[in-house]
């Protein structure tokens, strides 16, 4: 079956939900929608009516449900599913099924054993270790056995006292967790071993697994990202450059995503940068090719003040920060780079076309993550009516939301209140700055809640953050 045979079922919501859409549009595909009977009056359900019909929706009661999702899916007649991000994006069980049921289909993300295997995270460390890559130091496997784990534990406390950390940590974490579950942080050997018991416990219980990592607790870091896109061949791996995503909530989850992620034309950085970003790039290929990635991902890297780089994990989907990367490149020097159209190409077995050679990058792209939250109040979600968000247009600028422009919109407690993406381009860090600030003073936005109050959301934050963005 060529691409033009295709028909992608989007098994997702929201603003990634539109693009995925468009790129759709863009690709002359048909795709089918979905949506909950909360998400009814989300600006996705009208993009589905305005691109593909009435008959491009269907309506599911959740989206964590993998046989509605399906079901629907055999409905329309669909023969690929594009997860997204979040939900199943990252589920190689679901990316099976997707592939090997009695009527099987495509999924549109890297092969199923491929998010398996570098979605554990021991797993993910010995294959870096294995190339030279440099990682957190501490276990590459599970540790069972307690005395192990003090060792382990003592040398990484004594490996930092050598350099020079005043107040060194220790990460405990159930191996099987994620997503910040399981984890405590020690600070001597006099609480490891309380600390230890207590998340293997914890591990059995929840995971079933009493597996735990030993790792090194690093501080003042930079977290830094590679984008990388690769074809069902798994043999031609190419960048898209690096992000910085280091402005993120007391949650760890990112606020402002900047590409690219160091800017050492104006930025004095203790450290060689440019080498830096050279470094991870290259290391994030050499795993790419060992494993024969085939699709887009994102290799996340620690770096410290001193410049040392350090593997966190991989992240086998697209992100929501892809766009910041497609806006500083081009491609075959045609600037209008959509990685979502990139990957579903990649995933329906399109060749890439073009090597690494044909990818240029210009300029510094700022995200920023549009929300309704109250900073000040522990960036907790604001829940109420939005009714005004409008922006005024510029050439340097895209905007992706599923807030209608033209009517209120309730914001659905069921889901994150994430309102939309804006996209800066500027052709060097100072005129994407200011264009970012200017971007925020004009950006119109309005609410209430059931009380009449006015709306809580992250903009003084953003604006408040863009003023030190690149800088260590």
């Amino acid at each position: 079956m060529t691409i033009d045979g295709h028909k992608i079922l989007i098994a997702n919501r929201g603003e990634i939900a539109v693009r995925i859409m468009e790129a759709c549009a863009d690709l002359k595909l048909p795709f089918v929608a979905l949506h909950t009977a909360e998400d009814a009056d989300s600006g996705h359900v009208d993009k589905a009516r305005e691109l593909g019909g009435d008959k491009s929706l269907y309506r599911i009661q959740n989206y964590n449900d993998a046989g509605d999702i399906l079901a629907v899916a055999d409905d329309a007649g669909a023969t690929a599913v594009h997860p997204g991000y979040g939900f199943f994006s990252e589920n190689y069980r679901f990316a099976r099924r997707v592939t090997e049921r009695d009527r099987p289909m495509t999924f549109i993300g890297p092969s199923w054993w491929v998010i398996r295997d570098l979605g554990d995270k021991i797993n993910t460390k010995r294959l870096a270790r294995k190339l030279g890559v440099p990682t957190i130091p501490g276990s590459d496997r599970a540790i069972y056995d307690e005395l192990e784990a003090e060792s382990i534990a003592q040398s990484l406390f004594e490996f930092q006292e050598k350099q020079g950390i005043k107040k060194p940590r220790v990460l405990v974490k159930a191996s099987a967790g994620g997503g910040g579950m399981g984890i405590d942080e020690v600070e001597d050997m006099a609480r490891f071993r309380q600390t230890y018991r207590r998340i293997r416990n914890y591990s059995l219980r929840t995971f079933n697994d009493e597996g735990v990592l030993i790792e090194q607790r690093i501080f003042d870091f930079n977290h830094l990202e590679v984008q990388i896109v690769a074809d069902r061949t798994g043999l031609n791996p190419v960048h898209f450059a690096t992000r910085n995503c280091s402005v993120q909530s007391p949650g760890l989850q990112k606020r402002i995503e900047v590409a690219p992620g160091f800017w050492p034309a104006d930025l004095a950085y203790t450290f060689d940068a440019a080498s830096v970003l050279d470094d991870i790039v290259e290391h994030s290929l050499s795993m790419a090719r060992e494993i024969k990635y085939d699709n887009v991902g994102t290799w996340e890297w620690i770096v410290t003040p001193n410049g040392d780089p350090f593997l966190m994990e991989v992240n086998t989907r697209i992100q929501v920060e892809n766009g910041a990367s497609a806006s500083i490149a081009s491609i075959k020097g045609d600037s209008d780079v959509n990685l979502i159209r990139e990957q579903i190409r990649a995933a329906l077995g399109e060749p890439l076309g073009y090597v690494q050679k044909n990818v240029t990058f210009d300029g510094v792209s700022i995200e920023y993550r549009i929300i309704a939250e109250d900073t000040e109040n522990g960036f907790s979600p604001w829940v109420g009516k939005i009714m005004e968000l409008d922006w005024p247009d510029h050439e340097w600028l895209s905007v992706h939301t599923h807030v209608p422009r033209t009517r209120d919109y309730q914001i659905p407690t069921e889901y994150d209140p994430n309102l939309a993406l804006a996209i800066i381009w500027g052709k060097d860090l100072a005129q994407a700055k200011q264009r970012g600030l200017d971007f925020l003073a004009s950006l119109k936005l309005n609410g209430q809640d059931s009380t009449g109050m006015g709306m809580k959301t992250n903009i003084p934050f953003l604006i408040k953050k863009t003023d030190n963005l690149l800088e260590f």
